[in-house]
């Protein structure tokens, strides 16, 4: 550290022209952002449309890499304004230190030298001949306030004064060379690469500029609010606040619920790309199956899709964290989120079977309502198969994965319903196997969950509760699909599983199943809790095909656990989930309960 600031440079700083440099800055980043929605909106779209044939390819690549450099120059440039902000912003609270402590100098009539040190006059009276007693010179002692006191006191009066000022004086220079060598190094390190190439490791400038902004805005962040408070949060940020925590943080305002959609979805966007570059940068197995579900996501992203799609969520902790939209949920007025279940993970699979499963519920809404969107929900770490993680499987059996995911759900279902546009949206949970139990648990947080009007429970194990009404919603408005051939709806409970050596191996009612009964044994208890297919759970249960068998000629399949959504495989299904999400319950073909 070789800054050599002064006192006077300090107390003359102009932390207004660095505020003005990061505007120009801000300028810059909009231009560049305006140029990529350009880009996305009209020329690839345009093009796409249009235009066909190994030209057009070749087009598109070079547009998307266009794209992908202003959205650098976005990025950076937005790093850049945030930087300075932040210098300016810890500048001027060393400088009002400063200040306080001259204004104090100036009223005591001390005088106060280029170097720090503070003299001040005489006073006083000698106890032996009465007079003044003489002044003298304090200077700062370097880190005031850790030193022990020496038991001495200073005969002049103003000596105590004067070394509290010298200290403070000395304080508020040393912590802003500290600062202007922070940023120093951060600000030299925010350059282009020749050529303006941009390596997925540019993506990772971030993470500098996020350190050195903590106090000027990461702390601000309503992280333990309500949703309702966070969009009140937001709302009343300035234009220019909000494009700073776009820029620095993507990652906390794009998964933060309470945001609206178009804010987080180009949130997560932008920070789509520092994933990218941050697992790219590894060479390890999560690493490689998270990054092609995000390249997956993001292939889709660009393309010309109707409904349009938003991402309303992205992560890399635990298994991944994905959460995409078809259809504006915010503008809808219809709006489902589906939950995933057991051996749903952020990798190529999820990007291209559930996000289509949120695609084909949207299409189907969108068929009974315009107004309506999908979402599906990976907000959580659902269990994983023994294939996949024969120690992380283990959870399957148990309700606790599906606690921690309905907390989380429970706030985004109530995020949906603050930020949802019209008077009285009509929102509906749906669950998909262990998702189902992820449901049921977010339906027991304190107050239920906040908007929902209708659950759809599909291929469930049951759901944490024996009775439809205690989901909250009444038991008129939760509808349940169990296809006649799939075994996760027909698990025996915990009791009557008889776990074998085969059973311990996989882990679960799955297991319990292949090892234990094969059915039910006509009870209506399913491993968590009573089936929701039941008579004696009370809902409402909807026609489904039935679904290939178990075990046919064609060898073992549980396909019928896996196509409630697909309108080709299960037509029915499908249409009975997108009547309930579009409010249309009444049009239902039900089926009588088990």
């Amino acid at each position: 550290m070789t800054s050599t600031l002064t006192w006077a440079q300090l107390r003359d700083l102009k932390c207004a022209e660095l505020e003005g440099a990061a505007d120009g800055w801000g300028r810059a980043s909009n231009r560049a952002d305006a140029g990529r929605d350009t880009i996305d909106k009209r020329l690839m779209n345009g093009l796409l449309g249009t235009q066909q044939g190994e030209a057009a390819d070749a087009a598109v690549a070079r547009l998307r890499q266009l794209s992908r450099n202003f959205q650098y120059v976005y990025t950076e440039c937005g790093l850049l304004r945030t930087a300075l902000n932040s210098l300016a912003h810890e500048m001027r609270a060393q400088q009002r230190a400063l200040q306080g402590a001259l204004a104090d100098a100036d009223a005591l009539k001390f005088t106060v030298h280029p170097d720090g040190s503070v003299t001040y006059p005489e006073a006083g009276e000698g106890l032996i001949d009465g007079k003044p007693l003489p002044g003298g010179t304090a200077s700062g002692r370097g880190l005031p306030g850790l030193l022990p006191p020496s038991g001495l006191v200073a005969p002049n009066p103003h000596a105590a004064k004067a070394q509290e000022i010298a200290d403070r004086v000395e304080k508020a220079v040393r912590t802003a060379k500290e600062i202007d060598w922070r940023y120093t190094r951060i600000l030299r390190e925010l350059k282009a690469e020749e050529g303006l190439k941009v390596p997925d490791a540019t993506w990772t400038d971030a993470a500098a500029v996020r350190g050195a902004a903590r106090g000027y805005l990461k702390d601000a962040i309503p992280h333990d609010a309500s949703p309702a408070e966070r969009k009140s949060w937001w709302a009343g940020l300035t234009q220019e606040q909000q494009e700073e925590y776009l820029a620095v943080y993507p990652d906390q305002i794009g998964n933060l619920d309470g945001i609206p959609a178009l804010v987080r979805d180009a949130a997560n966007r932008d920070n789509l790309q520092l994933l990218i570059g941050k697992l790219g940068a590894r060479d390890d197995e999560r690493a490689e199956t998270q990054l092609a579900g995000l390249r997956e996501i993001e292939r889709q992203l660009h393309d010309d899709r109707k409904p349009p799609m938003f991402l309303l969520g992205i992560g890399d902790e635990g298994n991944g964290r994905a959460i995409v939209s078809y259809g504006n949920p915010d503008a809808a007025r219809n709006v489902s989120a589906y939950v995933p279940g057991l051996g749903t993970s952020l990798d190529d699979e999820f990007a291209k079977n559930d996000l289509k499963r949120a695609r084909d519920t949207a299409i189907g809404t969108q068929r009974h309502d315009s107004s309506s969107a999908a979402i599906v929900w990976l907000g959580y770490d659902a269990p994983q198969t023994p294939i996949d993680d024969p120690l992380g499987s283990l959870a399957v059996a148990g309700g606790e994965r599906a606690e921690k995911g309905g907390a989380a759900y429970n706030s985004f279902m109530r995020g949906l319903a603050v930020t949802n546009e019209n008077e009285n949206p009509h929102l509906t949970a749906i669950g998909h196997s262990y998702g189902s139990r992820t449901v049921g648990a977010a339906t027991q947080q304190v107050g239920g969950i906040l908007g929902v009007d209708d659950i759809v429970l599909v291929g469930s194990p049951g759901v944490g509760v024996d009775r439809a009404e205690d989901l909250g919603v009444g038991k008129d408005h939760v509808f349940v699909g169990a296809a006649e051939h799939d075994v996760v709806t027909r698990v025996p409970s915990r009791k009557q599983a008889t776990v074998g050596v085969m059973g311990l191996i996989t882990a679960g009612p799955v297991g319990s199943y292949i090892v234990g009964d094969i059915a039910d044994q006509g009870d209506d208890d399913l491993w968590f809790g009573k089936d929701p297919a039941s008579k004696a759970f009370g809902a409402r249960r909807f026609h489904v095909d039935e679904g290939p068998q178990l075990v046919s000629s064609d060898g073992l399949s549980i396909d019928a656990h896996s196509q409630y959504f697909d309108p080709e495989r299960n037509a029915v299904s499908a249409d009975s989930i997108a009547l309930v999400a579009a409010g249309q319950s009444r049009e239902l073909k039900m089926e009588e309960p088990r």
